[in-house]
């Protein structure tokens, strides 16, 4: 069977593209179709051989393009395909195939800045130098998309959703049904290379890019005023921010290879989780290593932290909260082999049934 994948923008290791390369594990001779590639920073992890022929004019910052993506993914051509996985996060939900060949399409979330944050990209856009033009663009530019978004989201055959959380969205945005198949962690978390009991008096740990919506910011202020240890390990755009409020007990380790972050997690009192995510790799990553999660309650952390026995959460978006729940946190009443047990719910293995599955359910039912 030929089968095609699709995906926006090869350009970070994120959770999509970890999805992704599991699936091109699981198709080793598909092609692999995106908007922007990064030889650089995904080559070790998707070879250029793989790659489709690219739109050379969209090399660059892709932000300066998202008015020409829409047009992008709905030139390439699948008629020489049996089957084609989208992985999609903004645009790639809306290739055209016609049901010749069939079109499965893993949701990562509908555009987040089409939908949930559009109000505060645009607030944030009416700063700077012609704020005011920049404002009524991407005022224009997002309704245009938002368009074009919810019209061809009934072209995919199937859609499946990254969690509950992401299904919640696809129904409100898109009117479709979906179900549920979670991304998977890779088995190099689960081997752990000690078996660790920390104490309060230990470090608390974020691993997260840095980007504002992340809130790190959170975690900081609340270990800022408990003059609790936290170890800070990842690179972003907000990293020269979050540094200004951070005080003498926080520590940023920038990039750290995953043999290192998985000594960091393993030697962690907790991992701190404050932001709203749409799933989020990190929590599991950290209970595969027997460490539990303290995590702001909302989002897809609901779904993978089991509250009290693998983590705990924190009621209100403010550093206030955040602090008062490390205060009453108590490391050794959590089992690290809970936490490990529940990390392996979401195994790679399952995954892989469940696309399997999935596939063949296409051609069973014709």
């Amino acid at each position: 069977m030929r089968i095609a994948l699709v995906h926006e923008l090869l350009t970070m290791k994120g959770g999509a593209e970890r999805v992704l390369r599991v699936l091109a594990a699981m198709f080793p001779d598909a092609p692999i179709y995106t908007l922007l590639y990064d030889e650089k920073k995904l080559g070790n992890w998707f070879p250029k051989e793989r790659m489709a022929q690219l739109p050379t004019t969209y090399r660059n910052n892709h932000h300066l393009h998202l008015s020409r993506f829409p047009t992008a993914v709905e030139t390439w051509n699948f008629s020489e395909f049996d089957f084609v996985i989208s992985s999609s996060s903004a645009f790639v939900h809306g290739i055209i195939t016609n049901s010749q060949p069939k079109h499965l399409c893993y949701v990562h979330s509908p555009a987040r800045y089409l939908w949930d944050r559009t109000h505060d990209i645009l607030e944030r856009s009416h700063t700077g130098l012609f704020g005011s033009l920049k404002h009524a663009y991407a005022s224009r530019l997002f309704h245009r998309l938002r368009t074009w978004d919810s019209e061809v989201a009934d072209r995919p055959d199937k859609l499946l959703a990254a969690s509950k959380e992401v299904q919640k969205r696809i129904e409100k945005y898109w009117r479709r049904e979906s179900s549920v198949v979670y991304p998977p962690i890779d088995d190099f978390w689960f081997n752990r290379p000690t078996t660790y009991l920390p104490t309060i008096s230990s470090y608390f740990l974020i691993v997260s890019s840095l980007v504002p919506y992340k809130r790190i910011e959170l975690a900081i202020e609340a270990c800022n005023q408990l003059q609790f240890p936290l170890k800070i390990a990842g690179s972003g755009s907000h990293r020269t921010y979050l540094e200004k409020i951070a005080g003498q007990t926080v520590e940023f380790l920038g990039f750290q290879t995953d043999e290192k972050l998985r000594e960091l997690y393993t030697h962690a009192t907790a991992t701190l989780f404050p932001g709203e995510e749409d799933f989020g790799l990190v929590p599991l990553e950290s209970m595969a290593c027997g460490t539990p999660v303290i995590a702001y309650k909302s989002g897809g952390a609901l779904e993978t932290i089991i509250n009290g026995q693998t983590g705990i959460f924190f009621e209100e978006p403010t550093s206030e909260s955040l602090a008062e729940t490390l205060q009453t946190f108590t490391p050794l009443s959590f089992d690290p082999k809970t936490c490990c047990e529940q990390a392996e719910q979401f195994s790679r293995k399952r995954f892989e049934e469940k696309i399997t599955q999935t596939i063949d359910a296409f051609f069973v039912t014709g």
